[in-house]
């Protein structure tokens, strides 16, 4: 048995997750933006550990949420899931980032940097991260116009930048990426032509799996088989500017 914690996961596939890796005799713990958001969860698996309640758009709620998590003691397992999608018009959260930004590439290093490193790290990336250019010079959107499907794109390469640099890192830790196809979820929306049947079945498998094909670290995947990421996802210079960035902003630097 293992204890899972999930960002972002009171409704869609994070939610699905839970509720798959709890069938399976996990123990899971949610998180959910705001206190509706987690009482419609505690609702939709009252068997789950707990609830965490934080908004992960901002540097003090994501801050939170960690502190949060590392209370409730170790976890086998973190899946960064926390996300929103690709049709965002430009908003600036009260720290002065571009909330897809903020909320998808910065709190996913935020709660890697602060929750005590578990065994297992997942980060959803998506199939639009293949055509993405990382933007590290203009990570904040300050030179060009918004576009709202590129800065999703961006920030799903970031997270596999992410996954690796930590698989690189940290040696005692898998850590894997993987996107889950285009479904139709809420941000998905419905005409999304993948198999929500599966959407959430590698996610799960990575986190808690004793195969040998899921034991593995700094690999990307797509239903339940490896798959190339974008080439810039493996570029180790990239990875640490990220990371150097990402500390810049938010005043946390990632354990060595």
């Amino acid at each position: 048995m293992s204890r899972i914690f999930i960002s972002g996961s009171s409704t869609g596939l994070g939610l699905m997750t839970a509720e798959l890796l709890s069938s399976q005799g996990h123990k899971v713990v949610l998180h959910a933006r705001n206190a509706n958001r987690a009482e419609d969860a505690a609702r939709a698996l009252p068997e789950a550990e707990a609830v965490v309640i934080g908004d992960l758009e901002t540097i003090a709620g994501a801050t939170s949420v960690a502190t949060q998590v590392n209370a409730l003691g170790k976890f086998d397992a973190v899946i960064h899931n926390a996300a929103v999608g690709y049709r965002e018009g430009y908003r600036v959260t009260s720290d002065g980032l571009p909330h897809v930004f903020a909320i998808n590439t910065l709190s996913a290093y935020l709660l890697t940097a602060l929750i005590e490193q578990p065994k297992r790290l997942v980060y959803l990336s998506s199939g639009l991260h293949h055509h993405a250019d990382a933007q590290l010079g203009d990570i904040l959107w300050k030179k060009r116009r918004w576009d709202g499907s590129a800065a999703y794109s961006e920030s799903k390469l970031h997270d596999a930048m992410l996954a690796f640099a930590v698989a690189r890192r940290w040696k005692d830790v898998l850590s894997n990426s993987l996107e889950p196809g285009w479904v139709p979820t809420k941000m998905g929306g419905p005409g999304a032509p993948d198999d929500m049947d599966k959407a959430h079945l590698t996610q799960a498998w990575l986190a808690v799996s004793d195969s040998p094909e899921a034991q593995v670290t700094g690999k990307y995947f797509y239903h339940l088989k490896r798959m190339k990421p974008n080439p810039q996802a493996y570029d180790s210079a990239l990875q640490d500017r990220l990371l150097a960035i990402c500390a810049e902003i938010s005043g946390i630097t990632m354990p060595g």
